[in-house]
């Protein structure tokens, strides 16, 4: 029996390759002998480096860069197994997760050190960039990564701004003679399963800009400064990108990508999938087990375990999904192509046990599930 391991994070929670692990625990203590392929997937944020690697033979490299504040750190980008391209989450120089509570600050906060990331990638040769967009901290439109690169943000006296949000505010001109050549020789993909604006009532400042530690002040000056920023990079690329869906990904980082890289925007759990050969990977298979934190109504719009169920049902595979939680409504399993769907947890308990049991559970839940599917396919056989 060929068994397809293929989970989403639990965010905060597990990763999905120690999901996986602990599953095919569990599995084995039913069927030894089963063929599990182990693919730990990822909808463009967080994992999204690590399991593309994992999933594609690849490799972690280690960095020099910044964090939001501009503090140095060690950072990583992955390289696919192809040893062609590289995938570079925001959220790891840049992400929130760098960043104490009392330090959240998207006025200041920059991409600096994602620019940095590009920067050893291309130094190594890489031409070709897979981008993950989400969990940053930062809500400066990319700037900071085109500082990083090269490009020249100026006041009106000619001056080169501050890193940071708030400092777009008094954008006047974006001068690109010392940008890095090497980027019109390269390609980008952003995942990026957000479709928000940069700015405006559904824009990245008033939609994310609170997460992050903008009050409502804060608020008002991102957004005008992002309607600054896009008035003067529509002025220098000729791409009107202030109400471009997926501009605002990760605090208008997409902009940038989608202005000055020319990256091809995709759905995070999509290109994921797609670079880590699913499609091939799952075929002959006879179950795929994937999962999330929750399974909600908010699945069917795209996310990871929707995209799982399209391309097994592609491949007349079905599918069981272990979640952190499942909603309460009978008919979305079928909804969403779902053989079925169990919650790990064994009853109710505070959120914090449920997050710190979901390896355990995971291994238990998968126990159970092939126990029945053994003793089905035993009674079938002798029936």
């Amino acid at each position: 029996m060929k068994i397809v391991l293929a989970p989403d994070s639990f965010k905060g929670s597990a990763a999905a390759a120690r999901l996986c692990d602990a599953m095919e625990s569990g599995i084995r203590s039913v069927l030894p002998d089963a063929e599990i392929v182990k693919l730990p997937l990822a909808d463009g944020g967080e994992g999204t480096m690590e399991n593309l690697v994992a999933a594609t033979g690849g490799e972690i490299r280690f960095v020099p860069t910044v964090d939001p504040l501009g503090r140095p750190i060690e950072g990583r980008y992955g390289v696919l197994g192809d040893g062609k391209t590289a995938v570079i989450e925001l959220a790891e120089a840049s992400g929130l997760t760098r960043l104490a509570a009392g330090e959240r600050d998207p006025r200041r906060a920059t991409t600096y050190g994602t620019g940095l990331l590009i920067k050893a990638a291309l130094d190594a040769g890489i031409r070709s960039f897979i981008v993950g967009l989400g969990g940053s901290a930062t809500n400066d439109g990319g700037a900071g990564l085109l500082q990083a690169l090269g490009m020249r943000l100026l006041d009106e006296d000619g001056r080169e701004l501050e890193r940071g949000g708030a400092a777009l505010a008094r954008l006047a001109a974006i001068v690109g003679s010392s940008f890095d050549p090497r980027i019109r020789e390269s390609r980008f993909v952003a995942a990026c399963d957000v479709r928000n604006p940069l700015a405006g009532p559904a824009g990245a400042s008033a939609v994310f800009g609170p997460q992050k530690g903008a009050d409502d002040a804060a608020v008002r000056e991102l957004d005008a400064a992002l309607e600054r920023y896009a008035a003067i990079a529509a002025q220098f690329t000729g791409i009107q990108v202030r109400d471009m869906p997926g501009a605002g990904a990760a605090g208008g980082a997409g902009a940038a990508l989608i202005a000055f890289l020319n990256a091809e925007m995709r759905p995070g759990a999509e290109l994921v999938m797609e670079a880590a050969g699913f499609a091939d990977k799952i075929r002959g298979a006879s179950w795929i087990i994937t999962g999330e934190g929750r399974l909600d109504s908010q699945t069917a719009s795209g996310k990871l375990i929707s995209r799982v169920c399209e391309a097994a049902r592609k491949a007349g595979v079905p599918v069981i999904a272990l979640c952190g939680s499942v909603e309460p409504d009978p008919g979305l399993p079928e909804r969403l192509g779902l053989t079925a769907a169990f919650p790990l947890a064994p009853g109710p308990c505070p959120p914090e046990e449920a997050m710190a049991s979901a390896e355990q559970w995971a291994e238990e839940r998968a126990a159970s599930v092939f126990r029945l599917i053994a003793a089905a396919s035993r009674h079938h056989n002798t029936g």
